[in-house]
């Protein structure tokens, strides 16, 4: 159903679920607006998705990905995601569906700020830190956040930079059993492409449904430019970046975030992806 009012037109969707059984209507909704952007007779700029509360954000972010009409003509640009203030902690602890629409968000937005306390804000946003450090987190006072915040992203852009928080690389303790946890793999030894390339495709044909995202930029041995990557479940891409500045520090960074990943053996895989050689000297 296609509402129109001033401006603004919506599609409502209510025949299933959007995030499983109406992809196909999605993909559908999404190719008819831009067939009807094309001849004229709609104008708009960007195409706003809003799902249910306890939704799979997955299915919609790989909708942009594995249609070749959409992904021709739309770009995804970022995944944004509500926290309410007073009943966060509660929906985090009940809902899986909470924990993966918050690890798979480029914004946080924490709303009702203002019918909690400051320190009960502050501790629901350092949980939220913890479960997603790549993410930026802003709190929402009275409803009302900087629309610049949320839109023109382009989290999804692969020469987009890794930015972590530097409070997350210390060792903190989790205050929470979550489900959905991160962790960040640095190194400055250069990293061997093919040996990586077969750690990734072997790493997503297991945990591929675990994996909720991954990020990161890569020193790979024998080129001077780094690479960047991120993905989404089991589907990922990567694109050769700028050069390695003369002065600058040609350093690994991936940030996972995913369901009970198994750590040490994402580190000891992709240290195996060490160039020895160039280690022994």
């Amino acid at each position: 159903m296609l509402v129109q009012d001033g401006n603004e037109q919506i599609v409502e969707m209510n025949n299933g679920c959007i995030c499983c059984t109406v992809r196909g209507d999605l993909v559908r909704i999404l190719s008819t607006l831009a067939a009807r952007r094309e001849t004229g007779e709609l104008a708009f700029e960007r195409v706003i998705i809003e799902t249910t509360g306890l939704a799979d954000p997955a299915p919609v972010a790989q909708t942009f990905f594995v249609d070749d009409v959409v992904q021709e003509k739309y770009l995804l640009d970022a995944i944004v995601t509500v926290v309410d203030a007073r009943h966060g902690g509660e929906q985090l602890d009940e809902h899986h569906e909470a924990q993966e629409q918050v690890g798979f968000a480029d914004r946080i937005l924490v709303s009702k700020v203002d019918l909690v306390g400051d320190e009960q804000a502050q501790q629901l946003m350092r949980r939220l830190r913890q479960m997603n450090p790549r993410a930026t987190i802003r709190p929402a006072h009275f409803g009302e956040t900087d629309l610049k915040q949320l839109l023109d992203i382009r989290s999804f852009s692969l020469d987009a930079i890794v930015d972590i928080e530097p409070d997350f690389l210390e060792d903190v303790s989790h205050e929470h059993d979550d489900d959905v946890t991160s962790f960040v793999y640095r190194t400055t030894a250069p990293l061997d492409r093919d040996k990586l390339e077969a750690f990734f495709s072997a790493t997503v044909a297991i945990y591929g449904a675990a994996m909720l995202r991954y990020k990161g930029v890569l020193n790979l041995a024998g080129d001077d430019r780094r690479a960047v990557f991120q993905g989404v479940h089991m589907i990922f891409g990567a694109d050769i970046g700028k050069s390695w500045g003369a002065n600058e520090t040609r350093e690994t960074r991936i940030v996972f975030i995913g369901k009970q990943l198994p750590h040490d053996l994402f580190k000891a895989g992709l240290d195996n992806c060490m160039v020895r050689e160039v280690l022994q000297n």
